[in-house]
């Protein structure tokens, strides 16, 4: 592919609209153009990119045993409303109407049509196990669409879904998918670091999330150093520290005007924040409850939905606060004649002489131990795991990195089979519901974390599975003689088989250079000075400094040569 011929708008100065690093280089590269917000058009250069990563894709899916479809972008309502989801999803999910005043939602996800797909194809056990997936284009609402294609309202995604006899076929599919994974993002030159995660809306038993380290990740990732622990901060557990043993104290009441936060209350109590109680009243489904966890510590939202089976958990309202605990936002506590639900955290129970809320404007109570002034009836995992807790396996501490969600894969269980009352007749003719697994891998989120992760100051260094081209060929020539010479090795390589980017183009070297380092195209081969008086070409790897000189005669051999050698 000739430049001078070719669609390649880069930019010398950074986006002015671009944070992160792989949105600025996507950008300056000519990989990628803003439409809106949260949507993005794919120039040629990028497109050649999404498409090597979707053939790697692909491949790997065959290999496990998947079998590719396609299916339709509009989902119909009532596939949604089977399983209960088409209110839960939330305004994230594009709902629509045609001119039948018939409900549609673009797709976010498609395991209800999956499901509805396989129930009209499958009666027995022998059509199992199943696994089917497509590449498709999904839609999000985001409320904050960022980081270029990290976070977009429209993306490609491979989504599989697998259909099993029982729960250890459901595990077979799981693992196959596991491995697949790690080979896919293994040959597009990504360094994963798989960890435990949150079901969210999919649902299901166990999850397990394919991270990118990246200082712009929206996640936070929980390491063990000493074992193979890993969990993002929604799903991480941590062992819980031991207390010192004191003798109970009176329970005192305090007067504390205007005194609602922790770190006010630290001041005015001059003690730690281990010492209070943070109570926080939620809404659940529509019903108040209270959740209270040490006052270091953050409640895990993720965590306390899962414990109490929410559809939606929100923040209560401070006219639901004082109704239900009698006291204004920030006098909330455990200590109290009302029967309210209350979940409290492990770690509570072994909190001495603790400070909280009084349940009453400007007081507070010190001197507060479980057992005494209020009973433990319900208790979960609900605080979040931070940098040096301990590893719940192996004790040791554990270490924060930020990431990028890759790929994402699940095990849904039956909640999908059962809501849309698939069925098949197993070996006795009885019927039974299959099990369903889950498995994502988001195309454009992993070409950007491509770039995260391969890149200098100079642009963008593709691994060469997935880069757009094998080899950028640069002609500095200026007498027509030597453009037909340049012209020439362009054309041998193409002969040879060999996938060319050729900058044709009547501007400088430097200018030229710039542009091959920035596209960041393997290798580079120059025909200039020294091919046109000694004839060698200049042959070099993106990724290293050197430059070795070829002959006009043995240059299309030991290209072959590095491009095989990647």
């Amino acid at each position: 592919m000739k430049v001078s011929k070719y669609i390649l708008p880069t930019l010398k100065e950074e986006p002015s609209d671009a944070v992160v690093l792989s949105h600025r280089l996507m950008i300056r590269a000519g990989l990628v153009r803003k439409e809106s917000a949260g949507m993005y058009a794919y120039l040629p250069l990028g497109l050649r990119v999404l498409r090597k990563i979707t053939a790697i894709v692909k491949e790997e899916m065959d290999r496990a045993g998947a079998h590719e479809c396609l299916m339709p972008e509009l989902t119909n309502a009532e596939f949604w409303k089977e399983s209960g989801r088409w209110e839960t999803m939330g305004p994230e999910m594009i709902r629509i109407k045609d001119r039948n005043n018939l409900e549609y939602a673009l797709g976010p996800t498609h395991e209800e049509s999956f499901t509805n797909l396989v129930r009209s194809v499958i009666s027995s056990y022998r059509d199992l196990p199943l696994n089917l997936y497509q590449i498709n284009t999904k839609f999000r609402d985001e409320i904050r669409p960022r980081f270029g294609v990290i976070r977009s309202k429209e993306f490609i995604m491979k989504d599989a879904y697998s259909f099993d006899i029982d729960q250890k076929g459901l595990d077979e599919s799981y693992n196959a998918m596991a491995l697949a994974y790690r080979r896919i993002f293994d040959r597009c030159g990504l360094e994963t670091i798989p960890v435990q995660a949150d079901s969210g809306t999919m649902g299901g038993s166990a999850s397990e999330e394919f991270m990118v380290a990246s200082e712009v990740g929206e996640e936070t990732l929980l390491l063990c150093g000493k074992c193979e622990y890993r969990a993002n901060s929604e799903k991480a557990e941590f062992r819980y520290p031991e207390t010192e043993k004191q003798a109970p104290e009176e329970l005192k009441t305090v007067d504390t005007p205007d005194i609602k936060t922790i770190a006010d209350l630290v001041k005015f109590f001059n003690c730690d924040e281990e010492r209070f109680l943070k109570s926080i009243v939620y809404m659940a489904d529509g019903k108040p409850l209270m959740a209270v966890v040490p006052g270091s510590r953050e409640i895990n939202e993720a965590k306390l939905s899962n414990y109490l089976k929410a559809v939606e958990l929100e923040l209560a309202p401070d006219s639901v606060v004082e109704d239900f605990t009698g006291a204004p936002v920030g006098f909330a506590g455990p200590v109290t004649d009302k029967k309210i639900r209350i979940v409290f955290d492990p770690m509570v129970k072994n909190i001495v002489n603790a400070v909280t809320g009084a349940n009453l404007k400007d007081k507070h109570f010190t001197g507060v131990n479980a057992g005494r002034d209020f009973k433990i009836t319900e208790e979960a995992d609900i605080s979040t795991a931070r940098a040096g807790d301990l590893c719940p396996k192996c004790g040791g501490e554990m270490y924060e990195k930020k990431g990028i969600e890759v790929g994402h894969i699940f095990k849904l269980g039956y909640k999908y089979t059962e809501a849309m009352n698939v069925k098949v007749l197993d070996e006795k003719g009885k019927e039974i519901t299959p099990i369903m697994g889950c498995y994502g891998i988001g195309v454009n989120r992993t070409m950007a974390a491509v770039v995260e992760q391969n890149n200098d100051e100079r642009g963008i260094i593709w691994p060469k599975a997935v880069a757009p081209f094998d080899v950028h060929l640069i002609g500095i020539a200026k007498k027509d003689e030597e453009i037909e010479a340049a012209d020439e090795i362009y054309n041998l390589l193409i002969d040879e088989g060999i996938d060319v980017l050729y900058d044709d183009r009547k501007a400088s070297p430097g200018f030229k250079f710039a542009d091959a380092d920035l596209i960041g195209i393997p290798l580079r081969v120059t025909i200039g000075k020294s091919f046109f008086e000694k004839g060698l070409a200049e042959v070099k790897k993106r990724n290293e400094k050197d430059l070795i000189l070829v002959s006009r005669e043995s240059l299309a051999a030991e290209v072959k040569r590095l491009v095989l050698q990647g």
